[in-house]
């Protein structure tokens, strides 16, 4: 087959015939991306408002990330843990001195990350707190999503996220997410080790909790002598208009995960941070990944935090945010019942058209737009650009959203 007869159609249905069904993508074939921009395969350009879900924060192909990326491939790449290599070190330097933590867990991808705070959190309790062997708790909020491993479902309150996966693993209690009373009621037991939650839901459709929740929760944790987890995976690395969301509250959790864009969407990065107490409960042999912690990763990585600081994403995340939330608001209240978000993290809440037409209509009429969003359950829709965007490309995005809206009426 020639180049010329290698269309969307071509590789969707390669994908088809070829591939898993756990993904019911757009009808898009991106081929190319830069900035917030990314290009089909037939040459058709779209603002990019998903970031591979704030993994591309950076804007895609950074060249000061890609060049760290080239420089380091052609030195080394993997060593494994068996030994030391000369970039993970200043890497987990860097980080714990942005983050304001002691030590640093460097894994692959954010389930990865998660579960390994919650091994901690376990190992600590045991090791610590003095639970009983087998009997730690962790507390988890309604509507978290923190991956689809055996035990980020075990978690999860998403029938299509759980449905025909179980057992679970045991030892996980679920509250409801931005209710202080029901965290302090759960914390009484004293076998609860942690508490885990994203600052702000993601996946659930950027659910934003009240103020000084954060707050709240952190002194609860303290009072009850149990380790707030705070999954910053999707959050984190200046897409709220902080560095962190706890940042907007000043609020330090225990144990720290990010992911996502901690690599500029390059390759797959996450990390755990906390103090020298929680991490040192593990042990040589009892937690580990052979592509954890590699230079290749480590070098990517520690550019695309100086990316962010350098190039002052979080601030302009900020102004950006505040802007794209009030072009969104002038979206008819007729369509739209509900604008949120902080930062460059937010969404809408579409009403149902007459017809029966929800939120994944209007994603597949803004791509024919030229605009690229996904919708999460069946009436929100997330819209999330790369950090690197300007106010005329902000504009830009919100004209198409506004005339998508109304050619649909």
């Amino acid at each position: 087959m020639t180049n010329s007869q290698q269309d969307s159609s071509y590789f969707i249905e390669l994908e088809k015939k070829h591939g898993a069904t756990n993904y019911k993508p757009l009808p898009v074939v991106i081929a190319e991306g830069k900035g917030i921009y990314v290009t089909d395969v037939e040459g058709k350009k779209y603002i990019d408002c998903l970031s591979a879900y704030s993994a591309v924060n950076q804007g895609h192909c950074h060249p000061r990330i890609i060049q760290a990326l080239v420089d380091q491939a052609s030195t080394l790449t993997l060593t494994s843990r068996a030994f030391y290599n000369n970039k993970l070190g200043e890497f987990e330097q860097f980080a714990c001195q942005l983050f304001g933590f002691e030590r640093l867990l460097p894994m692959n991808s954010g389930v990865e990350a998660c579960e390994t705070a919650i091994k901690l959190c376990r190992k600590w309790a045991y090791t610590i707190k003095g639970i009983p062997e087998n009997k730690a708790k962790i507390v988890f909020v309604e509507g978290n999503f923190w991956g689809r491993s055996i035990a980020a479902i075990s978690s999860s309150t998403d029938p299509d996220s759980y449905k025909d996966f179980g057992p679970f693993v045991p030892g996980f209690e679920i509250i409801p997410y931005n209710n202080i009373e029901a965290l302090e009621k759960a914390l009484q037991d004293p076998n609860v080790a942690g508490f885990m939650c994203e600052p702000i839901q993601g996946e659930a459709g950027v659910i934003v909790p009240s103020e000084n929740y954060l707050t709240k929760v952190r002194e609860i944790c303290t009072q009850y002598n149990v380790l707030f987890i705070a999954d910053e995976v999707q959050t984190g690395i200046a897409r709220t208009g902080k560095m962190l969301a706890c940042d907007h509250e000043n609020v330090k959790p225990d144990i720290l995960v990010l992911g996502k864009a901690l690599s500029g969407g390059v390759l797959p990065v996450s990390a755990v941070l906390c103090s020298s107490e929680i991490m040192l409960t593990i042990k040589p042999g009892q937690h580990g990944s052979t592509f954890g912690g590699n230079p290749l990763a480590c070098s990517v990585a520690l550019e695309a935090l100086k990316v962010v600081l350098d190039e002052k994403l979080a601030e302009n995340a900020q102004k950006m945010g505040e802007l794209f939330r009030k072009e969104l608001e002038k979206l008819p209240a007729s369509r739209v019942s509900a604008v949120r978000g902080k930062g460059l993290l937010n969404a809408i809440d579409i009403v149902p058209f007459k017809d029966g037409r929800t939120a994944v209509d209007v994603c597949y009429k803004l791509k024919e737009n030229g605009l690229l969003a996904k919708q999460t359950h069946t009436h929100t829709i997330r819209f999330a650009p790369p950090l690197v965007i300007n106010e005329r490309q902000v504009l830009e995005a919100c004209e198409i959203i506004r005339n998508t809206i109304r050619e649909m009426e």
